[in-house]
């Protein structure tokens, strides 16, 4: 028997939570996919700059220049990527209970 006041459909759709989570989910895949870009660039044009490097004479290693400040990007980036987690309703509540004491 359905009601009045929503329509069927009403039940089988997430709530607004289920909504955020997989919003979040969503992101956290997008940020893995776009680092794995970014490292595979990091590889193929850096591999590049070696190969002129090389082909150029080979003397003074300047593509480490390059690799290395490239390099502090990406490991930055596979920071945020990685390692970093968000601020979760219980931090906020760890943070504000340790400032009522």
């Amino acid at each position: 028997m359905e009601t009045l006041d929503r329509p069927p459909s009403a039940e089988m759709e997430p709530g607004p939570s289920a909504a955020t989570d997989r919003d979040r989910a969503r992101k956290r895949l997008q940020d893995r996919r776009d680092f794995g870009s970014h490292a595979f660039a990091y590889l193929v044009i850096n591999a590049f700059v070696i190969g002129v490097w090389a082909v150029t004479g080979a003397g003074y290693f300047w593509p480490a220049w390059v690799l290395a400040g490239w390099g502090i990007g990406l490991v930055l980036h596979g920071w945020e990527t990685f390692v970093r987690r968000p601020i979760t309703e219980a931090d906020v509540d760890r943070e504000l209970g340790s400032h009522r004491r």
